[in-house]
């Protein structure tokens, strides 16, 4: 787990602009602290920080080896899980290896098979070489888009990084944000290989970018696709614990501590439940933690997401497993602090947040890391297993708009009520999402046969786990890797991904509730408390000190008159919400005064031009 950048010129000779590649590395120092490293050779220079999980004296990187024709150099951050079955295969078509790390399996896999190397690969990773006897830059992203990649075309070349604000430290990136780009921050729709910054892209995930002498091309090498499903129920609830079994074994390997994020749902149940048993077979005792908020229990007011609070069902689960657990408990002030604001903005480059989810997300990794250098999380099963309310909601199931937007407003707070009237007009979110959608939905393969209602479900499912999972897997990289934890998601294994997205909806419905598959294929290790549960989302704390604390936050802005917010943000809509009654504006209109502050801090921070083109 690291962060990677480069710069490929192929009309200049890099190695005289060694001051630009170490300010381009250093933006990435959260994400390595533990090591840093440059290479330039002609056209081509890489940076890397690394953060050190396996193979701790032997990873060092950028990693190269000379070959007849030239320097093959990699700079690479993620983890690649089958790297030991790979550096077997390796070893046995004659490389010999001088590491234990999966980066050196990774280097030699593209010596021997080339860019298809990535097919070969289960893991999360984001990778770049420089072949040099081909003069080509490759950049490789993992299926499921688990690790963020970006790049930037330039006259000669490209820039790239694991983030823009690595590219933006290259004096050839301007910090400028078009109409679109500003569409692509309010719309929360994650259009595939947008990457806000103008004249910026994602590589996407699945994707194999090339760049030399002669241009820019990409190959999918994976994409979700539709199949017949053959197993019945039993078979499939079986073939889902195997698959979690070995994923587990596989995603707990480290040379570093481990642990689990334990919400006491059902998603991060099953999986410290399982982690759990099998380090105990090892002689181990699993960390987890969970995060709460202050008085969260005895003020908890249950509403339309919300049914229970989390604490007591993690702790049921961390007694029947036996972790060795944690509560990091929040208050107002830390959750509304402008210095966590700040940082998390930072970590995410754009103001695409979520409020007080985002802090507590930094503020529970920020505490982890004192413990821990590797974490377990149940990110994505809701998109896997079928697990949000919109699965069962009619409106959304109709289909006429993302699911995740259908009830967005009423229950998570407008996103866009703060803006000025201008800006929405020009903006025109309303076509944007639905051009959005329309390619979106064009991407779903329909079985042969398929019914509509199993077309719709599968449609749905499409639209879970290639956009709104990104958004998640974004947010918890860039909040994770801010403060040098790495967070590995099980639930996004590609096999398991294919295996259960092609399961009709009937099976992954069985019990008549959600995520069947998941709850019966762990239902041996859950407390019958978690088993029983119904889906609950990641906590929000609804202390009024921390509206409170927004609306004063929101008065230091307004007595800043000449602040560039306002030239998208309403100011009188947002004196009026400063102005009023605490209670009135908790929990979702609270999002209109979260969204005019990290507008607020980003454009203090990064300073880009908003351009209209």
């Amino acid at each position: 787990m690291c962060g990677i950048t480069g710069w490929v010129s192929f009309d200049r000779d890099l190695r005289t602009e060694g001051r630009v590649l170490d300010a381009m590395t250093e933006t990435m120092a959260c994400r390595g602290p533990d090591d840093r490293g440059t290479w330039a050779e002609g056209p081509a220079a890489l940076g890397h920080r690394r953060l050190a999980i396996i193979d701790l004296p032997g990873g060092r990187q950028p990693m190269t080896v000379t070959t007849p024709g030239g320097t093959v150099a990699l700079v690479y951050s993620g983890e690649t899980y089958n790297f030991t079955e790979l550096r077997a295969e390796l070893a046995g078509l004659g490389h010999a290896f001088t590491t234990a790390s999966d980066t050196e399996v990774v280097l030699r896999g593209y010596l021997q098979w080339g860019e298809e190397v990535a097919e070969r690969l289960n893991g999360m990773y984001a990778f770049a070489v420089w072949d040099g006897p081909r003069q080509r830059l490759v950049m490789v992203r993992d299926r499921m888009g688990i690790k963020p990649f970006y790049y930037r075309p330039t006259p000669d070349g490209v820039l790239f990084g694991s983030e823009p604000k690595a590219i933006l430290a290259n004096p050839l990136a301007r910090a400028r944000v078009t109409v679109d780009g500003l569409r692509e921050v309010f719309a929360f729709v994650k259009t595939p290989g947008h990457a806000v910054w103008d004249g910026m892209r994602e590589v996407e995930p699945g994707t194999v970018v090339t760049v030399d002498r002669h241009g820019t091309r990409a190959r999918t090498y994976w994409r979700l696709e539709t199949r017949p499903h053959e197993h019945g129920r039993d078979e499939s609830v079986a073939t889902v614990r195997t698959l979690l079994d070995d994923i587990v074994r596989r995603q707990l390997v480290s040379d570093v501590p481990r642990c689990v994020l334990l919400s006491g749902g059902l998603d991060s149940s099953a999986l410290t439940a399982l982690a759990a048993h099998q380090l105990k077979d090892a002689g181990e005792t699993l960390r987890s933690f969970s995060v709460d908020f202050a008085g969260q229990n005895d003020n908890f007011v249950a509403d339309a997401l919300r049914a229970t609070p989390d604490s007591p069902y993690a702790h049921d689960v961390a007694r029947l497993a036996g972790t060795d657990h944690r509560d990091i408990v929040l208050d107002a002030q830390a959750l509304a602090d402008p210095h966590v604001r700040a940082k998390m903005l930072t970590a995410r480059d754009m103001p695409v947040g979520f409020g007080d989810m985002d802090a507590s997300l930094y503020l529970l990794f920020q505490s982890i890391r004192e413990h821990s250098t590797v974490a377990l999380s149940g990110e994505s099963a809701d998109e896997v297993f079928g697990g949000y309310l919109q699965f069962f909601d009619e409106e959304a199931r109709r289909g006429t708009t993302f699911p995740w937007l259908v009830r967005h407003a009423e229950t998570l707070g407008d996103e866009t009520g703060l803006l000025r009237r201008d800006v929405l007009d020009t903006l025109d979110l309303p076509s944007y999402v639905g051009d959005s959608y329309a390619g979106a939905v064009a991407a779903v393969e329909r079985l042969d046969g398929e019914s509509d209602v199993e077309y719709r479900m599968r449609t749905i499912s499409h639209l879970y786990l290639t956009r709104f999972v990104r958004v998640l897997l974004d947010r918890k990289d860039r909040a994770s890797m801010a403060v040098g934890l790495e967070v590995r998601v099980p639930f996004c294994d590609h096999r398991l991904v294919e295996y259960v997205y092609n399961a009709p909806w009937a099976l992954k419905t069985f019990d008549g509730r959600e995520k069947s598959l998941l709850r019966e294929a762990a239902a041996d290790r859950l407390p019958r408390s978690v088993y029983d549960r119904v889906k609950s989302p990641y906590p929000s704390t609804q202390d009024p000190k921390y509206a409170f604390a927004l609306q004063e936050h929101a008065k230091d802005l307004l007595a800043q008159p000449g602040h560039p917010v306002f030239d998208l943000v309403d100011r009188d809509a947002l004196r009026r919400l400063a102005h009023r009654e605490t209670p009135q504006i908790r929990p979702a209109s609270r999002r209109g005064i979260e969204r005019a502050l990290d507008l607020a801090v980003w454009l203090d921070l990064y300073k880009p031009e908003i351009a209209p083109g």
